[in-house]
Parts: structure tokens; C-alpha cells; sequence
């Protein structure tokens, strides 16, 4: 496969930019063909896919949140096969949960696997996507992302690695890309702002625009078997730029 054939794109990131219609003129405009979507693209799902063939542009995953997936797993299911979704992602827990001691860790990663086996009968992956507070022990050294995928056993469960939150978290991105590689099937590809800059961004930056050093971690990604790479920016300022930029410098990377 073309490698830029993996570049992605969560439309959450442009939200800014208003409805559906208006995100994916601007994504088609900058190149890319492949989106992330998230759980209320799912709730019209003919209309959904109508919207992405008229451009060309095909879903590489979605993000459902846990509590639809608890209550609406056969309409999920039905959705994504109208749409073409054969990845979802459970993008976080709430708030208030985040804090959480090991045995939440645990019960989390046996209801995903046991949610992830549900869906592999429709022929649908579910994964993890991670952000910062999973990196915090939680039971001696194991963090919470680890006794995540402990608990998961030999279920199909999935993982979207968010590599710069994995930084912000204070880990080895590489190590851990490496560590859950069996695991490892998207990852979310966006940059962190040198200290003191981009705060009316939280600190985020276009990719190529911040201090990763993406040119090395997209090799790690891919080499540990990141099927998807999903551009992504928390908060940008200026969506449609971070859009153009995003995709012109992992273009280039790519090629």
C-alpha cells in the first residue's frame, strides 16, 4: 500500500469549521481521502455515507464513546457496516473516572474485551485510544494502559496510539509502540508547541510545526504495525491551515 494511502484525519479537530459538509469540502480540498469520524456521524449513517462518496472519501475508523457503546452496540454495528467502518476506537473515559485506582483499569479492559468480541462477529475492530492520564501507576509499576490491555487478555482489542499524548504523559512513546505492537493498529499524529508557546492552542501544534520529531516516529508507528496514521490537533486556531499543513508535511514524509 502507497503510504500516503495511511494518512488520516479525526473531523473532530474541525469542528470549528461547522457541519459535516463544510469539514470534508475543506479535508478533500487538502488531499486526503480518508477521515475518522466520531459517534454522532453514526446516528444518520445513510446520509453520512452519502456525504463521503460524493467526495471520494472513505472512513478509516470511528471514535464511539463507552456509554453508546453500552447501550446502542447493535445499531453501532449496523451503522458502521452502512458507512464502511471496520474500525472504532472508545476515544476516552470521563472526567471523573480518570483518577481511577487499578481494579477500574482492569474491569475496563475485560468490558472492552469483552465489547471488542461482540464486534469482531460483525467484523468490526474495537480499540483504546489513550490520552495522558493512562500513563499513571496504578499498581506498582503497571499503569492504567497496561492493565487496560492486561485485563484484555487475548481479545481482539485494538489500540490507537495518541503519541503526543503519550509524551505529555511522561512515557517512551517507541518503547510503548513496541511493547503493545500486537495490539497497535492506528495512531493519532499530531505535535506539541516548544514551552510557552501556541496557549490559546493548549500548547499543541501542526505536525512539523512543534518538537516531535515526526519524521521518526511516523517510521515507529508504521514499523509497529499502525495501519492508520490519523492527523489530529486538539484545538487549532486555524483549522483549515492545520489541515493544508498537516497533510503537505506528512505527504512529503510519506513519499
Amino acid at each position: 500500500m502507497n503510504p500516503i494511502d495511511a494518512i488520516s484525519i479525526q473531523v473532530y479537530s474541525l469542528r470549528a469549521l461547522g457541519p459535516l459538509d463544510a469539514i470534508l469540502d475543506v479535508v478533500a480540498e487538502a488531499g486526503y481521502r480518508h477521515v475518522e469520524l466520531v459517534g454522532s456521524h453514526l446516528e444518520d449513517p445513510a446520509a453520512t455515507r452519502a456525504r463521503l462518496d460524493a467526495r471520494g472519501i472513505t472512513p478509516s475508523s470511528s471514535h464511539v464513546s463507552m456509554a453508546t457503546l453500552r447501550e446502542k452496540p447493535d445499531a453501532i454495528a449496523a451503522a458502521c457496516q452502512t458507512i464502511g467502518i471496520v474500525q472504532l476506537f472508545m476515544p476516552s473515559v470521563p472526567h471523573e473516572e480518570r483518577g481511577s485506582a487499578a481494579p477500574y483499569w482492569r474491569a475496563l479492559g475485560s468490558e472492552l474485551a469483552r465489547m471488542a468480541d461482540r464486534f469482531a462477529r460483525h467484523e468490526i475492530n474495537l480499540g483504546y485510544h489513550n490520552h495522558a492520564f493512562e500513563l499513571a501507576p496504578k499498581e506498582n509499576t503497571k499503569t492504567a494502559l497496561d492493565l487496560i490491555f492486561e485485563a484484555a487478555g487475548s481479545s481482539p482489542l485494538t489500540w490507537e496510539a495518541d503519541v503526543a499524548w503519550l509524551v505529555r504523559g511522561g512515557a517512551e512513546p517507541k518503547a510503548l509502540l513496541h511493547r503493545y505492537r500486537n495490539r497497535l493498529v492506528a495512531a493519532h499524529v499530531k505535535d506539541i508547541a516548544p514551552p510557552g508557546r501556541n496557549l490559546d492552542e493548549d500548547g499543541w501544534a501542526d505536525v512539523g510545526a512543534g518538537v516531535l520529531d515526526w519524521r521518526d516516529l511516523w517510521h515507529a508507528c508504521r514499523d509497529a504495525g499502525a495501519r492508520w496514521m490519523v492527523v489530529e490537533h486538539d484545538k487549532p486556531a486555524d483549522p483549515a491551515r492545520t489541515v493544508r499543513s498537516c497533510y503537505d508535511y506528512l505527504s512529503r514524509i510519506a513519499a
